[in-house]
């Protein structure tokens, strides 16, 4: 029982640090956050965040990749339910605007328009790896489109909605959201 303790500790500990390290991004970048005042927010002292992190740029690298892997989780989710057909794909199989939903605090960064590009191309090169393996199987050897422009035209097209929900304050309802990019694939079909 002591180790649940414990273990339930570590991770309130550790989402703590992470909850103030997005609240100072929206407002500084990654460089100019101190450990001293990311402790602070964060309501831990500098042994416990060094128990956790070497250093700032751990807590968001370690982020960022639990965060891309969820991503590629939402990803994957529709192609796995159809088999690789998506033409049976169903509006309840989308995932993508869930997975935004559930980590909005890092995607309100990633889209913010004073923040440096920096983040929002971590972002792109991550989709754009991970729509790498689907249209792998799209393209055949006859088919004369170029891979990289085909990868980067699909990459922007999806952060583009993700884009415009931002700009609209992730007010529109994830099923909404899954229902209009159904119907844009199936328009672009």
């Amino acid at each position: 029982m002591n180790k649940l303790k414990k273990d339930l500790r570590i991770i309130k500990t550790e989402k703590n640090i992470r909850t103030a390290l997005f609240s100072l991004l929206k407002s500084k970048s990654l460089e100019d956050i101190t450990v001293s005042e990311l402790c602070r927010k964060a309501h831990v002292n500098r042994g416990t965040f060094y128990l956790h992190y070497g250093n700032i740029q751990d807590v968001f690298k370690q982020t960022f990749e639990e965060i891309v892997e969820d991503l590629k989780i939402s990803y994957d989710e529709p192609y796995k339910q159809t088999n690789d057909n998506i033409n049976q794909l169903d509006a309840n199989m989308i995932r993508i605007f869930d997975h935004v939903k559930r980590h909005q605090n890092f995607y309100e960064i990633v889209f913010n328009e004073r923040i440096p590009m920096t983040y929002y191309y971590s972002v792109f090169d991550r989709i754009r790896l991970l729509m790498s393996y689907s249209i792998e199987k799209a393209l055949t050897t006859t088919t004369n489109i170029d891979k990289e422009y085909l990868l980067s035209y699909q990459t922007n097209a999806i952060l583009g909605l993700l884009i415009q929900w931002h700009r609209k304050n992730y007010e529109t309802p994830v099923m909404e959201l899954n229902k209009h990019l159904l119907k844009i694939i199936n328009f672009n079909s």
